[in-house]
């Protein structure tokens, strides 16, 4: 059994979340700059010149490349050999509550979250509370991953209860018509994370991880690997481009994960990410 104590939970969060806001991945780095090099229309090249300017900004001042900060979500994997030791952080999730918060004060981001969606819409004031999920999985460790969720790419999300009849064809179609809709305001070129199978919330669980796999990885299930270079082909060829400016960089990547699901069913998710996808993970 390894202790873990909550306030190593808690500086772990605060320290993913700034990672997060101020620094983009260097693979999203590496596909923006292939972009930059592909595209041959001046205001595309403009938009992609000025989004790579932003994010060196932010790095070098710690500052958010964004207004929208977003909404924190956690993705946990609790090792089952790990007991947490509550202190004054408290518990598990407290930590992961107040290592949030401590990143939305400290620095200095914008807090977007209010506390009723429907009537009172009351701003909390420091962003809290995120979303957490959790998964006991074998081992001794605890390995968090934070993706602080801007609604500009959010809001052009959306999940179809297919039947199986739909098939491949289906499939593709939602994904691909889910970002011609969404247009320029997901702050494109966006990556496009696909969930297929499992339940209505399943699905777009899933969706939500597959934004963040490492953009240039290859889907270890050549099926999926194919259906995913098909779609970011037909999504490039909308020319909706950067900043929505027309183009040939319309995403970045499409990553689709897929789960078992029921005989009479084939829920599909799309969750559309904006051009930096903030992510960052660590583990204790």
């Amino acid at each position: 059994m390894r202790i873990i104590r909550a306030n190593e939970i808690l500086e772990l969060t605060r320290r993913l979340i700034l990672d997060a806001e101020f620094n983009i991945g260097v693979d999203i780095r590496a596909a923006l700059e292939a972009a930059l090099r592909r595209e041959t229309t001046a205001p595309a090249r403009l938009a992609l010149e000025q989004i790579l300017e932003n994010q060196r900004i932010a790095s070098e001042e710690r500052t958010p490349m964004c207004q929208d900060t977003g909404m924190i979500i956690v993705f946990a994997e609790l090792g089952q050999d790990v007991h947490i030791e509550s202190d004054a952080a408290g518990g598990f999730e407290d930590a992961v509550q107040a290592g949030a918060r401590a990143a939305f004060r400290g620095g200095y981001l914008r807090a977007s979250v209010v506390d009723d969606p429907l009537f009172d819409r009351t701003n909390t004031r420091d962003n809290s509370p995120a979303v957490i999920h959790t998964r006991v999985v074998d081992g001794d460790r605890l390995r968090l991953v934070v993706i602080p969720k801007g609604f500009g790419s959010e809001n052009m999300s959306a999940v179809r209860m297919f039947p199986p009849s739909a098939g491949r064809d289906g499939v593709a179609d939602f994904i691909v018509d889910t970002v011609r809709r969404a247009g320029s305001k997901p702050c494109p070129p966006t990556i496009v994370g696909v969930g297929v199978g499992g339940t209505f919330e399943q699905c777009a669980m899933i969706a939500k991880m597959e934004t963040a796999r490492r953009v240039g990885s290859v889907n270890p299930d050549m099926r999926y690997a194919k259906l995913e270079e098909e779609c970011l082909e037909r999504i490039n060829a909308l020319g909706i481009g950067p900043a929505g400016y027309g183009g040939a960089t319309t995403s970045l990547a499409v990553h689709i994960g897929h789960a078992p699901t029921h005989i009479a069913g084939m829920p599909t998710a799309v969750n559309i990410a904006c051009h930096a996808s903030r992510h960052a993970e660590g583990s204790i």
